[in-house]
């Protein structure tokens, strides 16, 4: 259950109309590094940790990317709200115009839209915390790539915070990995997936964790 807080994470106050930057930093909406499809990546795979503390720390980081995607919904919008059809023709934006008005649509900035194919859910904690700290890496090079892009401190004042975040949270699956990995045997953790494998795990005499915590 979800508590929701009217406010922004980090506030957003663009004052000037700009469709062709609306264009570039949509793709942290839609795109494949998006902060759409990391929130759908780490509320998937938190049901299958098996750790409790890391299984709760997916559900921190899903609802924390959350929040980041309505701050990159509030930038879009800002950046189009008063936009004329003059302005979306001469950025390019009139593509988008067509389809949309200047309502929010899940889009990479090449214009293909969001879809599932973009994250995993493997349910092996080793595969998933791997994918998540390349997640965090991958997003964190767009924002790279949108501050070499983008001048407007109005703009970039909120895009260096979220880039700040992609860092603390690598650093965070970072630690849950290790934490897993002490957890699961320090001898051999790629042996078997110790959610599913656990019959396994015991014959091998591996450390088992089939009474482990209680999760979601």
């Amino acid at each position: 259950m979800w508590v929701y807080e009217k406010r922004l994470q980090y506030p957003i106050k663009i004052s000037k109309t700009c469709p062709k930057t609306a264009q570039l930093i949509i793709s942290q909406y839609g795109g494949p590094d998006g902060e759409l499809s990391a929130s759908m990546r780490y509320l998937a795979q938190r049901y299958t940790m098996p750790l409790k503390e890391v299984s709760g720390l997916l559900t921190d980081i899903g609802t924390e990317e959350l929040a980041h995607m309505e701050m990159i919904c509030a930038m879009v919008y800002q950046l189009t709200k008063n936009l004329t059809i003059e302005e979306a023709k001469t950025a390019g934006f009139d593509a988008y115009y067509i389809d949309h008005t200047t309502g929010l649509w899940p889009q990479a900035a090449s214009g293909l839209p969001f879809t599932a194919k973009e994250f995993q859910s493997k349910g092996d904690p080793i595969t998933d915390l791997h994918e998540d700290l390349a997640a965090e890496q991958k997003a964190r090079t767009v924002y790279d790539n949108l501050l070499r892009m983008i001048p407007d401190p109005e703009i970039r004042e909120p895009l260096k915070f979220l880039r700040t975040r992609e860092i603390i949270h690598f650093q965070r699956f970072g630690e849950a990995l290790e934490r897993i990995k002490e957890k699961i045997s320090s001898r051999n953790f790629y042996y078997f997936n110790p959610e599913f494998d656990k019959a396994e795990a015991q014959r091998a005499g591996f450390p088992s964790l089939a009474k482990k915590n209680e999760r979601l």
